[in-house]
């Protein structure tokens, strides 16, 4: 059912919009208060702010973070508009515009929700990276790193977005210890890797299947359906049934657990008769193209 939820476009931009609330959500009520960084470019974005508040003592009257995110979100623009789809640029402009109004109304509290640091990183972790799982997972993005990583992993064939986000973060997180102290350097950096860990166990592109359909009609659309639709190269050989000892014809596929709803819907109306075998987690390298802003 959430699988056919997720295929409907209008469906797609409400629940991204969904994940943009629970992330602002995450931050402003889980690591804000800790006076923790929220990784990414957000998180450099309120590094430099708080620079130039704290060392350079200049006022500017307003939350320089989120100019300098809105800035820094241009060139990426960009970047995804050549390389990820006009419409993922569209629905990441939308998403973005939403995370600023969430995060200016979302209320940050005085005093944190949970007393204990170690256990605010992990809820806020685990909300951060369900959230961001399904914004990824319904063709948008918040912007910033996304882009990028989404960008790297669509180049990359072992790249995913969790990974390039821990080694982004990595970087940032070393920089707070040296600039500020080993508290907030040690518990963002906790925070930041249960949210990239369940963010890849949530985007349902990086998670890859293959499927075996097993079909008599020798004139079956599968094939053509499978190249034309998905963007997938099949493989098919001849088998026989080992019980009735007819013919069989049987198509290899490997596509990713985004794009398994649409393959099950079309091996039901195409060819009723067949039936497919799916196996998830398998590990997938050389030529395969990862779809991942569709």
């Amino acid at each position: 059912m959430f699988n056919k939820i997720l295929h409907h476009p209008l469906a797609r931009i409400l629940l991204g919009i969904a994940g943009i609330a629970m992330l602002s959500a995450a931050i402003n009520l889980f690591v804000v208060p800790q006076g923790l960084y929220s990784g990414g470019a957000l998180g450099l974005c309120q590094v430099i702010r708080t620079l130039v508040v704290d060392y350079l003592h200049i006022q500017p009257g307003f939350d320089l973070s989120g100019v300098l995110y809105l800035l820094l979100n241009i060139p990426l623009f960009a970047l995804a508009w050549f390389n990820l789809g006009r419409r993922f640029v569209v629905r990441t402009m939308i998403c973005a515009v939403c995370q600023s109004l969430f995060i200016s109304i979302i209320p940050i509290p005085a005093a944190p929700i949970v007393q204990d640091s170690l256990t605010n990183c992990l809820i806020g972790g685990i909300l951060s990276g369900i959230a961001c799982g399904l914004i990824l997972t319904c063709g948008c993005s918040s912007g910033g790193l996304d882009i990028v990583g989404l960008y790297l992993a669509k180049k990359g064939k072992s790249f995913t977005v969790g990974r390039f986000s821990m080694s982004f973060n990595a970087v940032l997180y070393l920089s707070c210890l040296i600039l500020f102290n080993a508290t907030t350097a040690i518990y963002s950096a906790i925070y930041n890797v249960f949210s990239s860990l369940v963010l890849d166990r949530m985007h349902q592109q990086n998670i890859l299947v293959q499927v075996l359909i097993f079909t008599k009609d020798k004139n079956s659309q599968l094939p053509a359906f499978i190249m034309e639709k998905l963007g997938r190269g099949v493989t098919s050989w001849n088998g026989r049934g080992g019980y009735t000892g007819d013919d069989v014809q049987v198509l290899c596929v490997c596509v990713s657990k985004f794009e398994i709803e649409a393959l099950q819907r079309a091996v039901h109306q195409l060819d009723p008769h067949a039936f497919f075998v799916v196996q998830e987690g398998v590990h997938i390298g050389g030529n395969f193209e990862r779809h991942l802003s569709t």
